[in-house]
């Protein structure tokens, strides 16, 4: 049986019609996707937010515990700082927080959690630190990380890369460090 010519334009206009809602679906399908992308970047957003409300809250946590816990480690804190930043155009660092006395500083890592990426780059940091403040060049130089969360394993390298660290215990904050550890001098 020979298929007329009216069949194959019947069958071509449902092939039209097939192909214009397929066209449609697709269409609404991209228009849904876009949707859900705008929504996971404003999400994303928002969870950056918190994490920096997070970061805030942790250093405000720490900035009065490391004036009286460095006090009692024998360093005569008289000024803190919050948010040293310095960039040469060529290079920079941010601190977050810097104790000094006369003789003595400690430059402050804080964040939520503490990663072991975390303590390499702030030993970078504290590598670059009297190439990029050379007002601070007469004064030994310390480290220290601080963290809501310092995993014990991580806490042992900051430790054994001559750091402190300072994390909470209970309702406080603590530096982990024994009576037997010497910090390591920029």
């Amino acid at each position: 049986m020979a298929t007329t010519a009216d069949e194959v334009w019947q069958l071509l206009g449902e092939l039209i019609a097939s192909q214009k809602e397929t066209d449609r679906r697709m269409q609404e399908t991209d228009r849904r996707m876009q949707e859900t992308d705008r929504q996971i970047r404003a999400v994303n957003k928002e969870l950056g937010e918190l994490g920096n409300r997070l970061g805030e809250f942790v250093e405000w946590q720490v900035r009065p515990a490391a004036v009286k816990l460095f006090r009692e480690r024998g360093i005569a804190v008289r000024e803190l700082s919050r948010d040293v930043s310095v960039d040469n155009g060529e290079e920079g660092i941010e601190v977050d927080l810097l104790v000094v006395d006369t003789t003595q500083a400690v430059a402050i890592e804080v964040k939520s959690k503490l990663t072991q990426r975390d303590v390499d780059e702030h030993l970078e940091r504290l590598g670059k630190f009297k190439r990029l403040l050379p007002r601070y060049q007469n004064i030994q130089l310390l480290g220290a990380v601080a963290a809501m969360v310092a995993p014990s394993e991580i806490a042992r390298y900051a430790y054994r890369q001559g750091l402190f660290v300072i994390t909470q215990s209970g309702e406080d904050l603590i530096i982990l460090n024994d009576a037997k550890f010497q910090p390591k001098a920029w």
